[in-house]
């Protein structure tokens, strides 16, 4: 890994006098917690960001950026969640919105899952929420709130490209575009590509994630409120792993399974997290990445299979890399006949700029020996996984 960027040097720099405060997390969390608010019968879900604050604390080689970005990441969920729920308890009739026949899109990370999302995005038919939104869920706002909410998405953005230059150009990010539930899961994988954690990691295999669904789908709730009702067009490779949660949350959604070769897969997602994780983790542990997210990709494909065959015929589609990784003039219709949505000539028009690569972005190359691993170590942890992708993708 190249050396960091001045921009972080710097940060780092103006974020050390804070960085001693992770020797007592819980003062830490005591005053982020106080500022978000709890709202009645969330004692457990503030316990378990309380939890992970404390193991985040204690992660080998956080920076002082690292551990403003923990700090972030517990603050932003806390507050949302807060938000949420009071929301809900001065509206009732939000847990009433229905989220009708949502569209997941799922497979493993780097397998098409961000241009399927894009594709799907451009019909007037279809609701994605949008990456400020996930930020800050709320109601319709007012012009000059809603305006705050977006800079303060421009500026996650910018900090990331800032920060991380060549992360841009691999998973690029728009405040004011389609973004992925992660961001409103309490507990996906995100905290394990900016650190090694591994007392949460141990705790997130024993969760049960019904209870996170059941929240994504209040979050979901509570942007449809008051506006028009379109078909949600959801996405993220993390869900994978709770496809049984998920379909027990959302039981009529229908599923877009990206697939593609998890030799690729695992390689290009190594490198995506040796970037974004290079912003947080000094020195960087290339082989420790590469057995980490082997594993966590690995378990995850195992529990998807299991839970695929809970899942109707009729609301699971099958998506090979192809259709929309090298043709998707022909490969966006089909998605659209699969979910059962009409391709009109006004799709047909967005299509160009939806599956755009970002301005200057350079060309995404990867290693799998970088991170430790090699070809039979990937083919033999997804041996399953490629029977049935033989079946459903022979490119």
């Amino acid at each position: 890994m190249s050396s960091p960027p001045l921009a972080l040097v710097l940060a780092d720099l103006l974020m050390r006098p804070a960085f001693g405060s992770r020797r007592d997390p819980g003062r830490v969390f005591d005053s982020i917690a106080a500022a978000a608010g709890e709202a009645p019968g969330d004692r457990q879900f503030v316990d378990d960001f309380r939890s992970l604050l404390a193991w985040w604390a204690k992660a080998d080689r956080l920076t002082p950026v690292g551990w403003q970005s923990a700090r972030t990441h517990v603050r932003r969920h806390l507050t949302n969640r807060a938000r949420v729920r009071r929301l809900i308890a001065e509206h009732p009739e939000i847990e009433r919105e229905p989220i009708e026949k949502p569209v997941f899109v799922v497979g493993l990370p780097r397998t098409a899952t961000t241009v399927t999302h894009s594709v799907l995005s451009i019909s007037d038919e279809h609701r994605c929420p949008l990456l400020w939104e996930l930020l800050t869920p709320d109601l319709d706002l007012p012009p000059r709130q809603r305006r705050k909410a977006i800079t303060a998405g421009r500026r996650l953005v910018q900090g990331a490209d800032l920060f991380a230059p060549r992360f841009r150009g691999i998973h690029a990010m728009a405040a004011e575009g389609p973004e992925e539930c992660t961001f409103a899961l309490p507990h996906a994988l995100m905290p394990f590509s900016q650190a090694r954690i591994p007392e949460y990691q141990d705790w997130h295999c024993e969760r049960d994630f019904v209870p996170d669904y059941r929240y994504l789908k209040q979050v979901y709730q509570v942007l449809q409120y008051g506006r028009p009702r379109r078909r949600w067009m959801l996405k993220s490779p993390m869900h994978l792993e709770n496809l049984a949660a998920l379909h027990t949350v959302f039981p009529d959604a229908t599923i877009v399974w990206c697939h593609r070769d998890p030799v690729t897969v695992v390689a290009s997602f190594c490198s995506l997290v040796e970037h974004g994780m290079a912003i947080s983790t000094r020195p960087l542990d290339l082989e420790g990445i590469g057995a980490t997210w082997l594993g966590l990709l690995s378990r995850a494909m195992t529990r998807g299979l299991a839970a695929r065959s809970g899942i109707p015929s009729e609301q699971l589609v099958d998506a090979p890399y192809s259709w929309l990784g090298s043709d998707p003039a022909t490969g966006a219709p089909k998605l659209y006949a699969a979910v059962g949505a009409p391709w009109t000539e006004a799709d047909a028009a967005r299509l160009p700029a939806a599956v755009a690569r970002p301005k200057g972005a350079r060309k995404h190359t990867y290693d799998l020996s970088r991170y430790g691993l090699s070809r039979s170590d990937v083919e033999s942890a997804f041996a399953d996984y490629n029977t049935l992708r033989a079946e459903v993708d022979p490119a």
